[in-house]
């Protein structure tokens, strides 16, 4: 039996220095499942985002140089995003992220997997921002709920569900 407490809620911290977001959260999973579910669109598709958005991948190309474009949306309308994959690999994403609605702000994301053992993964993420003031509008955009709805999805997606139709 495991020893180590997980962390089934998504931490999200503002660096007091950096314009940077770091986001922790465990998995009951391989390493290799949670980086698979990041980089495999039919999977990305799953859980990627808040509840009660639909997402519709233009281009998904997981591999260190390739991009990707997707969109998500609800009945307010939608909401585009795209990026370049600076690496792919078995233990860590680096991908530049930018919301289409405000182009000039493009953030530079690192998601690293750590085994726990006993068949849990940590997941490191981190968002370096441009600003501190683009840090903020982020945090204060409601990530948290859609990071944790979506977290909750992908753990369902871990499992062997579906949680979206």
């Amino acid at each position: 039996m495991s020893t180590t407490e997980h962390i089934t809620t998504a931490t999200i911290e503002a660096d007091p220095e950096v314009p940077i977001i770091r986001i922790t959260r465990d998995f009951q999973a391989a390493p290799e499942q949670v980086i698979r579910a990041h980089t495999d669109p039919e999977l990305v598709t799953q859980w990627n985002g808040p509840d009660g958005l639909t997402m519709t991948i233009d281009h998904w190309d997981a591999r260190t140089g390739g991009s990707w474009r997707f969109v998500h949306a609800d009945e307010n309308g939608e909401y585009a995003f795209h990026g370049c994959f600076h690496e792919v690999s078995d233990t860590r994403i680096v991908q530049t992220f930018t919301w289409e609605g405000m182009p000039d702000h493009v953030s530079l994301e690192t998601l690293t997997v750590e085994d726990l053992g006993d068949g849990w993964t940590r997941l490191h993420a981190q968002s370096l921002v441009d600003s501190f003031a683009g840090r903020n509008g982020w945090l204060e955009s409601g990530m948290e709920v859609g990071v944790n709805e979506g977290y909750a999805k992908l753990d369902r997606v871990l499992a062997g569900e579906t949680p979206r139709s």
